[in-house]
């Protein structure tokens, strides 16, 4: 008999993965992993060596198509699958990913004539130069009483879709008018597989102020923006939206040479990488929280209703689980800091001492710090090395340090930034919950919660509350292919439903991280000064972070 197997597509930020499961166990049979060739460009662009502005970051939209011909008939082959075994695929993709393409979804920057033109590239989720389009976006939706900006915390992201279609058209106008589209990565890669172009309610939802009682934001709204937007949606945007769990189409021919999958397979709508993990962490009940804990952290919750959220990155009904309002916040910058940290905040010392002893960096300055008590550092972070995304909303602001001396030793530094983002998601749970939206259990996935136990202990201990870790090791290429899964349906050997999927397919690890009730008293205290530096730097008291930053644009 033969098996039955669902794909999971997953595209981060540095790299894409592919993970094949059996749908009826949930055993992981066969993944790989494809770094992008071209990474984040965010100096200059690849051939013409165009510098980049600061606060650019582009990709090639080639090394998501390299994905597709690599890592999936690596993974059949690894497991010995014949092609029609899968029975579904789910495609995952980190958001608000951007690209601009042609009337035939060619990307624009795939033509030679434009690859010496910045805009022309796929825009990251973390290029943050749209940010004057986002601040005047905000404003025009408060003085025209646009009730979306509700659910979005009553601020728009420089990382969205509007305000990096808007720079586009500001910046370079010509260009604009030759692309035909403006599609998220995740919708194009759906598109490259089955022709259809299904745009997802996750990332129109959370990213493009799409709800599906109202749409997107109105003609008369884009007008007010700037009236060459005004016909935007219908003519450049996708406005037909597909739920979470839809089959967006079936691999055509095309999608079935680049992947060596069977023509006819069911593709799922995509989903935004961090939203899809939430099945595959077991999280399918209001009250719990997940926490994907990686480059950035993003936080998920779910709730009976529609609750406007100061502070959270959006709320979008059915845009995580189908009948449930998701909420989501997040930080932008946690292992990031971590890794800008060891490049530029350690000396050759420590790195000597860790290639004798045979182990990472990382390890021996966890081990260092995992002696130091709580408090006992002395030293105090904020934790916006690359903006505020909750509760500020603001990606003008920066990081810093607080109680630094002389006898400060990069152990001590290296410890007050994982404080500083447990604080960072304190704050974010107590957002949640002094607004109404439960949180009574905290589930977390990804890179930092399966290897730093350090850190899993000292965000136990911030938020005194027990964490519990996903089985998956690719939780999201794993929410990716149950999504599929459901794209398939139970007639055609899937699932009728995501809760289904996960009952079958998910799971924890035996392993939690209880709090220690003995650092409560520290770590309350230290929270207490973390609010009074968050407020003063963030909230209006001293804009410095902000002033120095223009300073640098400059």
């Amino acid at each position: 008999m033969n098996r039955r197997l669902a794909l999971g597509l997953d595209y981060g930020t540095e790299s894409a993965r592919a993970l094949l499961v059996d749908v009826e166990t949930g055993e992981e049979l066969a993944t790989d992993v494809l770094e992008y060739p071209h990474g984040v460009m965010d100096d200059r662009l690849p051939d013409s060596g165009v510098k980049l502005e600061p606060e650019w970051a582009l990709q090639d939209p080639e090394d998501y198509l390299l994905a597709l011909r690599t890592l999936i008939p690596n993974v059949l082959k690894q497991a010995n699958v014949q092609p029609e075994e899968v029975i579904g695929v789910g495609v995952d993709f980190t958001a608000c990913t951007v690209l601009p393409a042609d009337e035939n979804y060619r990307p624009l920057c795939m033509d030679p004539e434009l690859r010496n033109r910045p805009h022309a590239w796929v825009k990251l989720w973390k290029h943050h130069a749209a940010q004057e389009e986002a601040d005047r976006m905000t404003a025009v939706a408060k003085e025209t009483g646009e009730t979306f900006l509700n659910r979005y915390g009553g601020t728009i992201s420089s990382e969205w879709l509007w305000p990096k279609i808007w720079q586009v058209l500001n910046e370079d106008p010509e260009l604009y008018d030759r692309a035909a589209r403006f599609i998220e990565a995740g919708d194009w890669i759906v598109q490259q597989l089955t022709g259809v172009d299904a745009r997802s309610a996750c990332q129109a939802g959370y990213k493009g102020c799409w709800s599906s009682e109202a749409g997107y934001p109105s003609k008369e709204f884009l007008r007010a923006l700037d009236p060459r937007l005004e016909d935007l949606v219908g003519s450049k945007v996708q406005p037909d939206v597909h739920p979470l769990g839809a089959k967006a189409g079936e691999l055509n021919e095309r999608g079935a040479e680049l992947t060596g999958l069977k023509p006819g397979t069911p593709v799922a709508v995509s989903v935004i990488d961090a939203h899809v993990a939430a099945p595959a962490a077991t999280m399918v009940r209001p009250g719990q929280l997940l926490m994907i804990m990686g480059t950035s952290l993003c936080h998920m919750a779910l709730g009976p209703g529609d609750r406007e959220v100061k502070g959270v990155a959006g709320v979008v009904k059915d845009g995580i689980l189908p009948d449930f309002h998701g909420y989501e916040a997040g930080q932008a910058a946690v292992g990031d800091i971590f890794v800008w940290f060891t490049r530029h905040g350690v000396p050759a010392s420590y790195a000597e001492e860790a290639n004798r002893e045979g182990k990472s960096v990382y390890d021996l300055l966890e081990e260092r710090a995992a002696a130091l008590r709580p408090g006992e550092s002395g030293v105090l972070a904020l934790d916006w090395w690359n903006g505020s995304r909750s509760p500020v909303m603001d990606s003008a602001l920066s990081g810093m340090m607080v109680g630094v001396t002389l006898e400060t030793r990069p152990e001590d530094l290296y410890r007050a930034l994982i404080e500083a983002t447990a604080f960072g998601t304190r704050r974010i749970v107590e957002t949640l919950r002094d607004q109404g939206v439960p949180v009574d259990e905290i589930l977390c996935c990804g890179g930092l919660a399966e290897k730093n136990d350090l850190l899993m202990q000292i965000y136990a201990d911030v938020l005194q509350t027990e964490l519990k870790v996903a089985r998956s090791s690719q939780a999201c290429a794993l929410g990716s292919a149950m999504w599929g899964a459901v794209a398939a349906g139970a007639g055609s050997g899937g699932y009728d439903s995501i809760q289904d999927a996960a009952g079958k397919m998910a799971g924890l690890r035996p392993k939690t991280y209880p709090p220690n009730p003995a650092h409560r008293e520290v770590y309350d205290a230290l929270y207490a000064e973390y609010l009074t530096l968050a407020r003063y730097f963030g909230e209006g008291g001293n804009d410095v972070m902000r002033r120095l930053r223009a300073l640098r644009h400059s």
